[in-house]
């Protein structure tokens, strides 16, 4: 690939107001035809070059535990790879981040492949900003399939409205997550919601609060290929680490910088 052929993703699109207000009450919202067939197709080769290059995976998946079942898992593919970072410092995605949350500017946290094999596992219910050592709840990720998928290849489940009980259980996607965070949707009663299909260029969109899981990938052939971004906002500010996956976190993505400190590394670059 080279860059003159690569889509130019600066040009904007527009959320409604309906769409933010329902991203604000449920915690999520799937926007989609955020890029097209052609756009899909050019970062879709990319990034899976990308993936399979980078990929560090190589145990079989009976070997695995319940989290390595779930997915392969290549993250901040955009550091290692320039036509990744078309993709994942694309404005036309920053705007989206922008607007759900309600500010003027977004950073990047990391991006990650996430590819679910056939017969790979389920996902537990996790929040994801329960690795993040950060002072805001204006965090987002978003989850684009760079295929068409359906519900039973594992698609990502909500449970609505559950950001605002914001830090819930201090423990890492794993049985135990799922057993404790399952019993607290059932207590508080959440709505769980999924699409039934996705089109490669859709878009889910998640608070860092927002408990989420996904299915097993029951096609006997196809991967499910997801590429996510986690977007936070501008003028964020790093705290003391809560967890050993915090402190890691602090390290590798925040180029370990000190609690009190703005996330503004440079593996932290502003979007707009």
């Amino acid at each position: 690939m080279t860059d003159f052929l690569a889509p130019d993703l600066t040009g904007f699109k527009t959320v409604s107001t309906e769409e933010i207000d329902s991203f604000r009450k449920d915690g999520h919202i799937l926007i989609p035809d955020i890029l097209n067939e052609t756009e899909v197709a050019y970062y879709r080769d990319v990034i899976n070059k990308a993936a399979l290059k980078f990929n560090t995976e190589k145990r079989k998946l009976e070997d695995r535990d319940t989290y390595g079942k779930a997915f392969l898992q290549i993250m901040n593919l955009w550091e290692m790879d320039e036509d990744v970072k078309n993709y994942t410092l694309a404005k036309r995605f920053g705007k989206i981040a922008a607007d759900l949350l309600g500010v003027e500017n977004v950073r990047i946290y990391h991006d990650q492949a996430l590819y679910k094999e056939p017969g790979g596992g389920f996902t537990p219910w996790h929040q994801d900003q329960y690795y993040w050592p950060l002072d805001t709840d204006k965090t987002v990720t978003m989850w684009m399939p760079l295929i068409d998928i359906t519900e039973d290849m594992g698609m990502l489940t909500f449970a609505s409205g559950s950001h605002e009980a914001g830090f819930i259980e201090n423990m890492p996607i794993s049985d135990e997550s799922e057993a404790a965070l399952e019993k607290f949707i059932q207590e508080k009663g959440f709505e769980i919601k999924r699409a039934k299909t996705m089109d490669a260029g859709d878009a889910t969109w998640h608070y860092g609060w927002t408990l989420h899981s996904a299915p097993g990938n029951n096609s006997k052939e196809v991967l499910r290929e997801v590429m996510t971004i986690i977007f936070i906002a501008d003028g964020a500010r790093i705290t003391e680490p809560q967890n050993k996956h915090q402190e890691a976190d602090r390290q590798r993505w925040m180029c370990g910088a000190s609690a009190g400190e703005l996330l503004a590394s440079e593996l932290n670059p502003l979007v707009l």
